[in-house]
């Protein structure tokens, strides 16, 4: 589900009706952080660089700083959440066309508003924070924000599964690209500087989960593949909740969009950490 959903997600991130909401509200877009600092954290209110970075965990203090709390001048977060559903309107509208308006799609969107409703948000603070926006009316936007719901919900798991196999930030993305998740240039989009990946990848060579050349180890590999297992673990909950028949007939639901928004174009293919490659 987690493969199905994200590309439906973070089409915010990439489309240019995204891009062109984010310069009508006054943000930089000749790439896209300052955007998606933006809409990913809006949820969260005005909230300054140190809740933003402890709720993004992989992105260095730096690079938040330099987008947050600054974004709330260029607009304040309820204009940036009202900005994001017009954003994803006009993007999944050019993506789906007439489908939109569709039966499978309002299938679709009563199904997972049934998952997202079932999401448990203790300890979850993104998650939390996207339940408590209400809900669109419009089919197509119920799905989108149900989709959002599910994946900060997967993603604040995921964090409490790194910490509790003791990866920081850094070391969690060096041992991710160490497994061949993506190259580790994927990763330097997090402003992380040299020096700190080098720093981090010599404590996990330390922990004999790298080995000298920079290669996870079997341990390592270990260690990935249980964070990855427990992750799954605390993601569980919704599905479970809906149901293996209305999961199952969801995700067929999911596979005429998944496959329009993979066609596009707009998402990365190749060494992406969207959940839609080999990982």
């Amino acid at each position: 589900m987690w493969h199905l959903l994200e590309p439906l997600h973070a089409v915010l991130y990439y489309a240019p009706e995204a891009l062109d909401e984010a310069a009508g509200l006054g943000f930089a877009t000749g790439e896209r952080w300052p955007s998606y600092f933006a809409w990913r954290a809006a949820p969260l209110g005005a909230a300054g660089h140190e809740r933003v970075t402890s709720a993004f965990y992989s992105f260095s203090p730096r690079m938040v700083g330099e987008c947050v709390p600054a974004a709330w001048g260029v607009a304040p977060p309820a204009e940036v959440l009202a900005a994001r559903l017009r954003a994803v309107d006009r993007a999944w509208r050019a993506l789906f066309g007439e489908s939109v308006d569709g039966p499978d799609m309002a299938e679709a969107a009563g199904l997972a508003r049934r998952a997202a409703e079932a999401a448990n948000s203790e300890g979850r603070p993104l998650a939390a924070a996207n339940v408590e926006l209400p809900w669109p009316t419009e089919p197509h936007l119920v799905l989108w924000q149900a989709a959002t719901v599910l994946r900060e919900h997967r993603g604040d798991g995921h964090l409490v599964a790194l910490m509790a196999a003791g990866l920081d930030p850094v070391e969690a993305l060096v041992s991710f690209a160490a497994i061949g998740a993506a190259p580790e240039e994927t990763f330097a989009s997090r402003g992380w500087s040299a020096e700190e990946w080098d720093a981090a990848r010599q404590r996990l060579v330390e922990r004999g989960l790298l080995d000298k050349g920079g290669a996870a180890t079997e341990a390592g590999r270990s260690l990935r593949a249980e964070v990855e297992l427990r992750t799954d673990e605390l993601a569980v909950a919704p599905w479970q909740a809906l149901g293996a028949d209305a999961t199952q007939r969801l995700a067929e639901l999911l596979g005429p969009p998944w496959v329009a928004v993979l066609g596009s174009g707009l998402l990365p293919t190749e060494g992406n950490t969207l959940g839609i490659g080999k990982v």
